[in-house]
């Protein structure tokens, strides 16, 4: 879900229209449901944020405590939940108050086992992160940056939130023929999986245009994997022409 100014914030600073936020904020009391319009990304949630986790497997051997994770978009807490569950004192930030209120009432109603890492939840924009000088191990945006106005200035932001030699993660969809037939047409006028107005094929995002953009902004690409719907699971594959999902370090 896209990050961004709230009501009230100046404008000027918007990465994401307001009708981006306004379109998520209208999904966050069903953002829970497995079966609602946010149906997609609870299936393929544990991929993501199991891939993310291995891929940064390094900066756990070499730090004496949990990593600190950032988590851009959040919505109502599907990856945040799961990165705490998988050992990351998260942070999920999301400019969608409803969201944010969402997130907190299953943080309350489904209190995180014992073993888990921290979580908080911020109502609020990457930019006033960006602005208050905080620097995590690792920051997370999926399926976020086909959201955004100007993505170059979105991994610049996202460099600049991560500590050096940390790692950002980012997931998106490939701008190919194959993408506009399923995750456009399919996902949200045929089968009805999405809500209609949810992406705008011509933001979505070319492996090597993101890899391109990521070099200018400090990031080195270490690693890319498809995400395929095979019979009832996501899974890894080599096919990036629809979904996928890349690792990179702050060097």
């Amino acid at each position: 879900m896209p990050t961004e100014t709230s009501p009230g914030q100046d404008s000027r600073r918007s990465s994401v229209s307001e009708s981006e936020i306004a379109h998520f904020s209208a999904l966050a009391e069903d953002w829970w449901n497995p079966r609602g319009p946010m149906a997609p990304l609870h299936a393929m949630n544990p991929l993501r944020t199991e891939w993310v986790s291995r891929h940064v497997a390094p900066l756990r051997k070499a730090s004496s405590g949990p990593l600190s994770l950032l988590d851009i978009g959040c919505g109502a807490g599907l990856a945040s939940e799961a990165y705490a569950k998988l050992g990351f004192d998260t942070l999920g930030i999301d400019a969608s108050a409803a969201g944010i209120r969402a997130a907190e009432a299953h943080l309350g109603a489904h209190p995180l086992p014992p073993e888990a890492a921290s979580l908080s939840y911020r109502n609020g924009s990457a930019e006033d992160l960006v602005a208050e000088g905080a620097r995590f191990d690792v920051v997370n945006a999926l399926e976020v940056i086909e959201h955004v106005n100007d993505p170059q200035d979105f991994l610049i932001m996202l460099a600049t939130l991560t500590k050096p030699g940390g790692m950002v993660a980012v997931s998106t969809l490939n701008r190919t023929p194959r993408s506009f037939a399923v995750a456009k047409l399919g996902a949200e006028y045929l089968l009805r999986m999405l809500p209609v107005g949810t992406h705008d094929w011509k933001k979505f995002i070319k492996p090597d245009e993101l890899a391109a953009m990521a070099r200018r902004a400090g990031l080195r690409m270490l690693d890319i994997a498809g995400m395929s719907y095979l019979p009832f699971q996501w899974r890894e594959s080599r096919d990036t022409g629809i979904n996928y999902i890349a690792i990179f370090r702050k060097d």
